[in-house]
């Protein structure tokens, strides 16, 4: 091993993540791969295309920046950007062809004004707000207003009807229901008077939930990369987790029972031991929250983190240290021999969701591309 960090990342596992989820969704409906937040880790450009090759259809950022990085990239598929954006961040979105979300007027009237500029109509999604309290306008004559605005203007193109759902992923939730009871009949209004509007709502979760909640696209994120929309294992809902974070022993040293290793002394050893020094820390992304609450891989085995995790090393008891050498590998997320560790496993050590887990894996972590 050649990085004191790596993320590994199987891009034919992305590929058949996005297959799998063109399986669950409906017949019409067409899969949008969410590739926001650097690929939730796993790197934007790189997963979108094998998004692209598994059956995605369109690509969803969150930023104009990012959505700019994907067309340097050479990538020229529908782009849809998400999130809010300013008067020079909607020049840029625009210029560069991807669809924008609006829920005022005051951006709607921008848009048309920018398109008559680049000499291209600004296409729109417009958002419903039906309970999730963020973007988007909670007045359904207000969305349905900015739909005939949007429609109606050559300057611009209704390309969009859509909403987001708060508690997809709980399933004793009753409040994605009615969310879906909520959005439903204005998307079939919307639909009736505007037959090639795309309407979306469905992320991950909602596309193993409910059907109904399909439409004509779902916006899949944390599923693409293999990790469980609900928490769990991945394996459940025919998912392969595509990254795996890697570290190597750079040291391995004998410790007396009573020693302590590392910052504040938060860990004192049983008996006397071995401990492997790995050079990996929350420098990397890798939590110090899991400090003394984490098990890394070595020769397919489990050992426990022990010490508090520093920037840039944690520390692992690896007992008697039979068969372990300078120089091996060690697994802190993925697969080794018998073993596995989910980015689940680490969320719920850390009181979170597995999409900060991949997320938070700093850039100084080398992303190596497997499958490509």
């Amino acid at each position: 091993m050649s990085q004191r960090a790596l993320a590994r990342v199987d891009l034919a596992a992305v590929e058949r993540n996005c297959a799998e989820l063109r399986r669950q969704l409906s017949e019409k409906s067409q899969l949008c791969a969410v590739v926001k937040a650097f690929g939730y880790g796993h790197g934007a450009a790189s997963c979108a295309q094998a998004a692209l090759a598994g059956g995605a259809i369109w690509l969803a950022v969150a930023t104009a920046g990012e959505a700019a990085e994907l067309r340097r990239d050479g990538i020229d598929a529908r782009v849809l950007v998400m999130g809010a954006l300013t008067p020079d961040e909607l020049a840029v979105a625009l210029e560069v062809g991807a669809d924008v979300v609006a829920w005022r007027e005051e951006f709607v009237k921008r848009a048309a004004s920018l398109a008559a500029s680049a000499g291209n109509p600004a296409r729109l999604h417009v958002k419903l707000d039906t309970g999730m309290g963020r973007l988007g306008t909670s007045d359904e004559g207000e969305a349905l207003s900015l739909v005939e605005i949007a429609a109606g203007d050559p300057k611009l193109e209704l390309a969009g009807f859509m909403t987001h759902f708060a508690t997809a992923d709980e399933p004793d939730s009753d409040f994605f229901d009615e969310q879906l009871a909520r959005f439903s009949p204005v998307a079939a209004r919307v639909k009736e008077g505007h037959p090639d509007c795309v309407v979306h709502a469905a992320n991950s979760a909602a596309v193993f939930r409910e059907p109904a909640a399909h439409f004509d696209m779902a916006r899949c994120g944390i599923a693409v990369y293999g990790l469980d929309p609900l928490h769990e294992d991945p394996s459940k809902r025919g998912l392969e987790p595509a990254l795996a974070l890697e570290s190597y022993v750079a040291d391995i040293k004998p410790v007396r029972s009573g020693d302590s290793v590392g910052y504040g002394r938060s860990w004192r050893a049983g008996g006397d031991t071995l401990v492997g020094v790995l050079p990996i820390g929350y420098g990397d992304g890798y939590r110090r929250g899991l400090s003394n609450d984490a098990d890394v891989i070595i020769n397919g085995r489990r050992y426990p983190l022990v010490g508090t995790i520093s920037m840039d090393n944690v520390t692992v008891d690896l007992g008697t240290g039979e068969g372990i050498q300078q120089g091996d590998i060690a697994t802190l997320i993925g697969v080794q021999g018998g073993e596995q560790i989910l980015a689940e496993e680490l969320a719920r050590r850390l009181n979170t969701i597995n999409y900060e887990i991949t997320c938070g894996i700093s850039p100084r972590v080398p992303r190596v591309y497997d499958g490509a």
